[in-house]
């Protein structure tokens, strides 16, 4: 296991870093905010306050902590030194935020090595701050959280996300047309870091989702894993740009398997 202190000092960064940026988008956002440009398609928006949040998170991990290296949604990347790399989305659920709808993050995670090890995902419009290191379980609040026993396949409801791209959705759409009889109901809410926070919290029995990049994933994945459910992606795989699921043993086999007959992941 990593070191202790380490950890401490990883997991008061993250903090740190989350709570300050989400400080920044919760009491800055301007009355008339705009759209900054486009990633993948049109819809799918960058904003000047995404922006503002990644330069604020970037310039406090550099000042205490300058030879970690770092990925952030909006670009910035650069190598490391001291075998630690953050993986940041600093505006988790930007098209939801530009709306005004309250699910949104900041998503922090501090990789060690290339794992995972701490994760801190805060939702300021929710009032809540959730986080987890490597074996020591997952806090919403500071207190802790665990998935919700499974229930049958048939009442089970599923998160799920859509990509930007046209073609993509489209495959997508197909996807939960497929699911959404044998289930309870099925569940969008914009923001991947918050979808598996759910998991986490028992809100979701699961959660899938294609194409979901690093600092979508990172932090909330531990989360989920942390408070005791079972994630990766296709069959034999961890998550990754393909697919990854979240959710409560019990829940997670069947959902696997069917994203698996279905081939969730292809066009």
């Amino acid at each position: 296991m990593p070191d202790p202190a380490l950890l401490d000092e990883l997991l008061d960064v993250a903090l740190d870093a989350a709570r300050r940026a989400g400080a920044l988008l919760l009491d800055g956002r301007p009355a008339d905010l705009a759209v900054a440009g486009t990633k993948s398609s049109p819809v799918d928006v960058v904003t000047e306050m995404d922006l503002a949040s990644e330069k604020l998170v970037l310039e406090l991990i550099t000042a205490r902590r300058p030879e970690d290296g770092y990925l952030g949604e909006e670009g910035a990347e650069r190598p490391g030194t001291s075998g630690v790399r953050w993986i940041v989305d600093p505006l988790d659920g930007t098209v939801n935020y530009l709306y005004g709808l309250p699910s949104w993050a900041v998503s922090v995670a501090a990789e060690l090595d290339g794992r995972v090890v701490v994760g801190v995902v805060y939702a300021p419009a929710r009032g809540e701050l959730f986080h987890a290191v490597l074996g020591r379980g997952a806090l919403r609040e500071g207190q802790p959280v665990s998935a919700r026993p499974a229930p049958p396949w048939g009442q089970a409801l599923i998160g799920t996300g859509f990509a930007y791209v046209r073609e993509v959705r489209v495959r997508q759409a197909e996807v939960v047309l497929a699911l959404m009889p044998e289930v309870r109901d099925i569940r969008r809410g914009g923001a991947a870091a918050v979808d598996l926070c759910d998991v986490a919290a028992g809100r979701l029995d699961g959660y899938y989702e294609r194409g979901l990049a690093p600092w979508d994933r990172a932090a909330g994945c531990l989360i989920a894993a942390e408070a005791g459910a079972l994630v990766g992606g296709r069959p034999g795989q961890g998550p990754d740009g393909e697919l990854t699921v979240a959710a409560a043993p019990g829940v997670y086999e069947p959902l696997q398997e069917r994203l698996a007959a279905l081939r969730a992941w292809a066009d």
